[in-house]
């Protein structure tokens, strides 16, 4: 990584972005904290005396793009839409997974237009924005998780359709069964030739164990989940991006 100091004890965090850097309902960005995370970015840069931080998502390319313009992060990539894209925010190249064929995209399509028929006239809307997954989303989670979620875990397997169903605190995911964040997280690391123990993770759900997997130090908000506390090394008393900011701070070196 350019310009990286040896004063530091981590190059790079990996942090997800939905109950970590922002609410995954519909609060308002907490601006304040948000900034301090710019700052520290702007340090890490300037001093050397810190970790740089990108984050790793399930959210579609432009939203992840815009956090890492927001936290000050324009040299290193990012991980996109539960890996199907790296995003390198310098020079504004988009690599999608070389493992994603047309003929997958293909039943991307097919996945898409079913799930619209079948519960577009329930409610059900289809998250902007996403190349190669399909992310579904009802107002009523209790609607979503119990009856949606099975049906489309279903449906995928009578059609042998390749995609991994799973629910988040409010969407469901359905993601090709070769792509994730961690084969997403792997062509990033290979890139930038960062061993495991330079890395420091950030996650709040059990799908953020692919990054607690990578990184040499792992730490989550208040607000995670019970399954994926038990993967760190650090809780912060305060819940998501002033729990990351908290981190960041024990991480200065």
């Amino acid at each position: 990584m350019p310009g990286t100091l040896p004063l530091r004890q981590y190059d790079l965090v990996l942090c997800d972005i939905d109950g970590c850097l922002v609410s995954e309902g519909q609060e308002a960005f907490d601006l304040r904290a948000l900034a301090l995370v710019r700052e520290h970015n702007r340090l890490a840069v300037e001093r050397g005396d810190r970790p740089l931080v990108t984050v790793c998502s399930g959210r579609p390319q432009p939203f992840a793009e815009s956090m890492c313009r927001l936290i000050g992060n324009m040299l290193m990539p990012c991980v996109c839409e539960n890996g199907a894209w790296v995003y390198h925010p310098g020079t504004n190249v988009y690599e999608l997974d070389p493992a994603i064929s047309p003929a997958h995209l293909e039943a991307v399509g097919e996945l898409s237009r079913w799930a619209r028929l079948q519960f577009g006239p329930h409610g059900v809307t289809q998250q902007p924005g996403k190349t190669a997954s399909v992310t579904l989303f009802h107002r009523d989670t209790a609607y979503l998780r119990g009856e949606v979620f099975p049906a489309v875990a279903a449906h995928c397997e009578a059609m042998r359709w390749p995609f991994r169903v799973s629910m988040t605190w409010l969407y469901i995911n359905c993601d090709l069964t070769h792509v994730s964040k961690g084969t997403g997280l792997d062509r990033l690391l290979k890139g930038a030739n960062l061993p495991k123990s330079r890395l420091a993770g950030i996650g709040d759900t059990t799908g953020d164990l692919c990054i607690a997997q990578r990184v040499a130090h792992f730490a989550c908000p208040s607000n995670a989940a019970a399954a994926i506390k038990e993967h760190a090394h650090y809780i912060s008393p305060k819940p998501e991006a002033e729990g990351v900011v908290d981190i960041l701070a024990r991480l200065v070196g």
